[in-house]
């Protein structure tokens, strides 16, 4: 049975970092497209970011431009989003989602995921 667990969430300050991992069982991630998703209290869920099957295509909300970094390590089945700079609207519990990489739809297009995982709380606060 196919899962995906995110993991690594937390507290943080202002300005402080974090990352968070998402582990696929069941399966070989290699074979999929990643992406990272957020919900804020009160908000839709929106694109964080996402990247290829190969790790040769990564996409970055503007949002998280130049501040988070998306990885995967195939071996490990594993997919990292790495935060820095954290602001307080980085808050949220945040989703990791995979589809085939054939997919021709836009990165964002949360309906074009086949399998989502239960999500980590990120909080960010003084």
């Amino acid at each position: 049975q196919l899962q995906l667990v995110e993991s690594g969430g937390g507290s943080v300050q202002p300005g402080g970092s974090l990352r968070i991992s998402c582990v696929l069982t069941g399966s070989s991630l290699e074979q999929f497209a990643i992406g990272w998703f957020r919900r804020a209290p009160g908000k839709e869920r929106e694109g964080v970011s996402s990247i290829g099957s190969r790790d040769d295509r990564t996409n970055y909300a503007m949002s998280v431009k130049g501040r988070f970094t998306v990885s995967r390590d195939n071996a490990k089945n594993t997919a990292y989003l790495e935060m820095n700079s954290l602001l307080p609207d980085d808050a949220g519990v945040y989703y990791c989602a995979i589809r085939p990489q054939w997919v021709p739809a836009n990165w964002m297009m949360q309906n074009s995921y086949n399998l989502w995982g239960k999500g980590t709380q990120v909080t960010v606060s003084s």
